[in-house]
């Protein structure tokens, strides 16, 4: 190694001449003179640094080297070797002042020449300098060459770097996120530093494509667990002073600029090691900060990758199935916490994706329990809580389409293991979820027919808890003016805070076809057990199908389903003396509710008279219900005086001026019939199928005895109308034929048949004649007495020949 060292470089002979008196400051030099065979740059360079290091960068040298490096461009690279080597010397002497110096003179350097094509050559030396000081161990160093690579990371380079990596960045920030020095205000200053550098590192990594890749596995590992670190060491709550920049704040800031720049295919990157985070330092339970890590995420995230959250996290909770429960409710109720926000994104089949999975993580906890623990049913909870925010999201239309999904997944009733009735109650209980943020406008929107006969079926199940699940659907869907609290008690007294609209055309037109198939799963659902839960969920939903259904034209059709239920506690020998008695007083408050809501006076009178006779009699006819578990007494049941009659409920509608022919000639419903004769179609459907039928006049077998020529059938007589001459007494009776009448009709047409088959022509010819002698006799002398009036001389009309209107024509057999 030479003991002197000569500052003088031939190449840069010609600036020999301008500082040829200046003394060289370095003091390995062989001359005191030789400082003017220096470089320029050098000199500048070395000017900038003042004698004594306290006093700081010399600014006016700062300016004279940056206007050089401005008018010098090409000298940037050696300026900035230079400037390193410099560093690097006062580094290995502890000379950490002027150290300070050089990096601050990078910096001004970078800032003032970052439009320079060459950069890229001074950014290799201002790297190696910033890698140099976080390579020391004295922190300060480290948190100002941290300053200076975020002061990089801002500027927006015009020339890509094809040959950068940034792997030690990653590695030594990551690492300084994890500081852990015994001075809390130095260990915070070095954990800020450690994530304001990885923030640059993402800010200088994702919008340069030919740089290295961020997303990788190996970088991702190191920054999101860092910046979980800092954010699980803070205070979830809002901090007052909003201005203090603390490590916690910081790493979620720079954590949801990291979601946010994500792209569709590097979504995943981030979640797998977040995930793993939560794993292994076991953050799930509590999952407070699960859960609020994830809200950042989905708020984060771009709108549209957000299902892929979701999705992710459910492939997590398939991943831990064996996890303890308290694990997996913690991992249910996180997603439950953000499946709402995923929720506006998915449409379509991804949105039944979501709910399917829900569905396949319930059936699992159920299949692989032999008996549910309350952590299990929790778990449980927690998954139908999370497929109900889901659905809560979605317009109404998708939360029919998720029902029937749901419901074609629930186990049929012939199915009686254990584990089916158990995955039966969850299924239902989550379409109950998703029932209950349904809002019901229109009731044939509501329960479309795969919807209606499906859940009809499950209303008719041996199972108590199954029934009441199902009849909590039907309230969750016919409860439109929230009178489900109000009607959950069995009452003969008024509900004060009932809330009632009269029903819209297409209610009423929905309660013709279906009503009678709701009121009878009602009927069958209540002889089916006499607990009270049970009586009780059912009463509720006929009083609600009441409340919003029950008007002048479905009246007659609620007093049957009334009768029915008496008829059931009557008539049949399998129930109970308490369950008979329930059923009684179901029918008497059903009989006052349907008094109250529509009104009529009468039909009320009735009904507090029968009360009133109870109250003498028979209070055990009378609400409450009757528990079977606590009453051990003995009821007289033969008391027809005190029951509900069927005639005198026709009367009071008659006395109101209503129709009661349907009510007059119907049967009460009864247990067990499936297809109710009381099915009716509209009116529409009616005229519609009746005209479809009607052949020509030639095809007597076809002939089905059109109402026009009923009068004039030979041995047939018109039926009488009802007494109510109205439009709408008259679609009724066009769209409610009853089995009765069917028959009735289709008799009378085989019978019509078989005249015109059978009898001679001269029977045919004598039954056509006119019969009302009276009547024609009548218009025989109303017409003579016209025909005098009128004569005249011109009259050509013989005495002996008979009038044309007295000849009668029987033109159905003139050929």
């Amino acid at each position: 190694m030479a003991l002197f060292t000569c500052c003088f470089e031939p190449v840069e002979f010609p600036e020999f001449l301008d500082t040829f008196i200046q003394k060289c400051t370095d003091p390995s030099c062989c001359c005191g003179c030789c400082s003017a065979l220096r470089p320029r740059y050098k000199r500048l360079v070395d000017n900038i640094f003042p004698v004594n290091p306290e006093d700081g960068l010399v600014k006016s040298n700062m300016e004279k080297l940056t206007f050089y490096s401005l008018s010098s461009p090409d000298k940037l690279d050696r300026i900035g070797e230079y400037l390193y080597q410099k560093a690097s010397k006062d580094i290995n002497r502890k000379r950490y002042k002027f150290v300070e110096i050089a990096m601050e003179a990078m910096d001004i350097l970078l800032q003032a020449c970052h439009a320079q094509t060459t950069l890229n050559l001074f950014v290799e030396s201002f790297l190696r300098m910033v890698q140099k000081l976080l390579e020391d161990s004295n922190p300060n160093l480290q948190i100002l060459a941290t300053n200076s690579f975020v002061k990089f990371a801002n500027i927006n380079e015009d020339t890509p770097s094809y040959h950068r990596r940034y792997d030690f960045f990653i590695s030594k920030f990551s690492s300084m996120c994890h500081g852990n020095n015994e001075n809390i205000e130095l260990r915070d200053s070095i954990r800020l530093a450690g994530i304001k550098g990885v923030q640059g590192v993402i800010r200088k990594t994702v919008s340069d494509d030919l740089v290295e890749n961020i997303w990788e596995k190996q970088h991702m590992e190191k920054i999101v667990p860092s910046l979980l670190f800092n954010m699980q060491s803070g205070d979830l709550t809002p901090v007052e002073d909003a201005t203090a920049v603390t490590p916690p704040v910081l790493a979620e800031e720079v954590l949801r600029e990291l979601v946010g720049r994500a792209s569709f295919g590097h979504i995943r990157s981030v979640l797998k090691p977040l995930l793993s985070h939560l794993d292994r330092h076991e953050l799930w339970v509590p999952n407070t900060f699960a859960i609020h890590t994830f809200r950042i995420v989905m708020i984060s995230i771009q709108p549209q990758y957000s299902y892929t959250v979701v999705e992710t996290l459910m492939q997590h909770l398939d991943s831990n199935f064996k996890s303890s429960p308290k694990t997996r409710t913690s991992l249910a109720v996180v997603l439950s916490k953000i499946i709402a926000i995923a929720a506006g994104e998915s449409v379509g089949p991804s949105a039944l994706d979501i709910i399917n999975n829900l569905l396949t993580h319930l059936r699992t906890s159920v299949s692989t329990t032999s008996e549910i623990t309350p952590e299990e049913s929790q778990y449980q909870e927690a998954l139908i809580n999370a497929l109900g925010e889901f659905a809560n999201h979605h317009p109404d239309y998708q939360k029919i389409e998720i029902m029937l999904f749901i419901m074609n997944t629930v186990p049929d009733l012939s199915k009686k293991s254990k584990g089916d009735q158990m995955l039966q109650n969850i299924l239902l209980k989550s379409l109950l979820k998703v029932g209950t943020q349904y809002s019901t406008v229109s009731f044939e929107k509501a329960f479309p027919a795969s919807f209606l006969q499906p859940l009809l079926k499950m209303a008719r199940a041996p199972h108590d808890p199954t029934r009441i699940i199902v009849m909590q659907i039907f309230q969750a869907l016919l409860d439109r003016h929230q009178n489900e609290k109000v009607l959950s008690a069995v009452s003969i007294k008024p509900y004060a805070a009932l809330s009632q609209e009269t029903p819209s055309r297409s209610d009423i037109i929905f309660t013709h076809k279906y009503g009678a198939n709701i009121m009878q799963a009602l009927i069958d659902s209540m002889a089916l057990s006499d607990k009270l839960d049970s009586l009780t969920s059912s009463y509720n939903t006929a009083a609600l199908l009441i409340v919003e259904m029950a008007c002048g034209e479905t009246v007659q059709e609620f007093l049957l389903f009334i009768l029915g239920i008496q008829q059931v506690a009557t008539t049949s020998d399998d129930l109970s003396v308490i369950h008979k008695c329930c059923l009684n007083i179901i029918a008497m408050a059903l009989l006052t509710l349907i008094a109250r809501v529509t009104g009529i006076n009468s039909l009320l009178e009735y009904a507090q008279k029968i009360i009133e006779d109870r109250k003498q009699e028979a209070t055990y006819f009378l609400p409450p219900l009757l528990d079977s578990r606590k009453s051990n007494k003995t009821y007289n049941l033969s008391l027809p005086h005190l029951a509900i009659d069927k005639m005198a409920l026709a009367e009071c509608l008659q006395s109101a001026g209503m129709d009661f022919n349907r009510l007059q000639t119907g049967v009460p419903y009864s247990l067990n019939q499936m297809d109710n004769p009381g099915h009716r179609h509209s009116w529409v459907e009616s005229v519609s199928n009746t005209m479809t039928q009607r052949n020509s006049s030639a095809d007597l077998t076809a002939y089905n005895g059109d109402a026009d020529s009923i009068s004039s059938s030979p041995g047939v007589s018109k039926k009488a109308l009802a007494p109510e001459y109205t439009v709408d007494a008259m679609k009724r009776y066009l769209a409610e034929p009853s089995e009765s009448v069917k028959k009735e009709q289709l008799e009378k047409q085989k019978q019509i048949v078989r005249t015109f088959r059978e009898s001679d022509f001269e029977e045919l010819m004598r039954r056509t004649e006119p019969k009302h002698d009276v009547i024609q006799n009548r218009l025989n002398d109303l017409f003579n007495s016209l025909a005098i009036d009128n004569k005249t001389p011109q009259s050509t009309t013989s005495q002996n020949e008979k009038p044309i209107y007295e000849t009668n024509f029987p033109e159905l057999f003139y050929y």
